[in-house]
This record gives structure tokens, sequence and C-alpha cells, in this order.
């Protein structure tokens, strides 16, 4: 069983409308309570292979994976990190994306769809990363390729 844990809330945005300075800058505050949520999760992997042997659990690192699209995005082909391709006010997250709006034309080059969640292109990024991860921190303590082989 794999568990995700959560992303950079504090860089959704939706926090960055309405708690970043600038827009830019992630609201740290709310991502140390994102990272207390996953170590925890993180400890409940242990804890889990450890009572449940029948059993094997994964834990992604969704944090991590954001990190890196955040710092680095052009690498993977993302332009736009702090704003939603579909949303109204600041940084296209005060309003969520509404029926009949018209979203951006360029969502493949956005981390987010809108003030909240992930672009098809933010969450394939995660998804390969899960399943074939890219570094040691991106899953654990396997990747679901390698647990899809146990």
């Amino acid at each position: 069983m794999t568990l995700f844990g959560i992303g950079q809330i504090g860089c959704s945005p939706n926090e960055l409308a309405q708690n970043s300075p600038d827009g830019t800058t992630c609201v740290e505050r709310i991502n140390s309570a994102n990272q207390l949520f996953n170590n925890g999760l993180k400890s409940l992997v242990n804890q889990l292979n450890n009572e449940l042997t029948d059993a094997r659990f994964i834990y992604v690192n969704t944090y991590g994976i954001f990190q890196d699209i955040i710092n680095n995005p052009s690498s993977f082909g993302i332009r736009v990190t702090n704003e939603g391709c579909c949303g109204i006010g600041r940084n296209n997250g005060q309003i969520t994306c509404l029926p009949l709006q018209t979203p951006c034309s360029n969502r493949n080059e956005y981390l987010f769809w809108d003030a909240f969640h992930p672009t098809e292109v933010g969450n394939t990024i995660i998804g390969r990363r899960a399943y074939n991860a890219q570094s040691e921190s991106d899953a654990y303590p396997i990747d679901i390729n390698r647990l899809a082989q146990i």
C-alpha cells in the first residue's frame, strides 16, 4: 500500500494569495505543519511494516517532489509555479476556478490547475517519481516499482 504525503500547501496559489507578502514566497507556517504531518506518516509506515508483516507499506514524499519542481520548474517544463491556471484574484488563487470560466491556454506550463490542485503535468511528475524514485527521498523504504516486484 502506498501512502502519499502532503505537498507544499503553503506554496499553493490560495495560500500565496492570502498570506504571502509578495505572492511568490511560500507560507512557512503552513509548510511546517505539512512537514510535521508527513514525518508522522513516514513513522506510521515503519510501524505498519513492523506490525503487519504480511503487508508492505511505502511513503511517497510529495512535499520533497514539490520542492524540486518549485526550485527548478524549467527542468520539468513548467513556467508558472505560483498561480493557478484557472481562478480569480491574486495568483488566480483567491477564488477557485468557476463553471464556464476559461482556463489558461498553456496549462502544461502551470504547476497548479486552480487555487489548490496540481495540474495534470504536476500530478504526472509526482506519479512518475512515486513509481520510479529519482532520489532516495522520493519514496520510503522503496518506490512503487520495487513494491510491485515483491
